[in-house]
């Protein structure tokens, strides 16, 4: 067993078993504003560049390795995951540009039974809608949620564990099991 899967709970499960899912949520990182550019097409800020490769790290060292992105197209997001540094499979979605977290929820049901660990980069306010309207009732009464429900800035990330298969996830199917701001000390 891997120390970031003690660091969350999680356990190895048999393949002949219905295995737990990981679904990782993550805002994008600080983006600039430069004169005449689109909201879709903002770069990342120094910042941002910082915040996201701290993202990453955190992620390797806590998460069970991503082996899936469905990152949207606008352009802090597309730079996020870049300097993050995963290396996994990256499906680009305009449709999360904007969404709504029923959209998100359509595009994680389009997810591949056998992926087990799934990063969503996207935007606020959905990304921390989706990790609260996921989240069990229990979950949603823990500190994790509470900490989402009072700010979900740049670069933050919610770990959520999900039982059964991605094309069933619904509202309430999730346990909120982690939220991190990576920051530099």
């Amino acid at each position: 067993m891997r120390r970031s899967d003690l660091v969350f709970g999680f356990t190895s499960v048999s393949p002949m078993n219905e295995q737990h899912r990981n679904l990782v949520l993550m805002r994008h990182a600080k983006s600039a504003y430069p004169d005449g550019v689109a909201d879709y097409d903002r770069p990342l800020a120094p910042r941002g560049i910082r915040e996201a490769r701290l993202a990453g790290e955190w992620l390797r060292a806590n998460v069970p390795t991503v082996d899936s992105v469905l990152c949207s197209t606008a352009t802090r997001t597309r730079e996020t995951l870049v300097r993050t540094g995963i290396d996994a499979p990256v499906r680009y979605a305009q449709r999360l540009y904007g969404a709504t977290p029923g959209a998100v929820i359509e595009e994680i049901n389009r997810v591949a039974d056998e992926i087990t660990t799934l990063l969503v980069i996207g935007h606020e306010p959905t990304t921390s809608a989706l990790a609260l309207i996921l989240a069990t009732a229990d979950s949603t009464k823990s500190t994790v949620a509470q900490r989402i429900s009072e700010k979900f800035p740049t670069s933050a990330i919610a770990v959520l564990r999900i039982e059964g298969r991605w094309e069933d996830l619904r509202p309430g199917d999730a346990s909120l099991v982690a939220f991190h701001v990576p920051r530099e000390a």
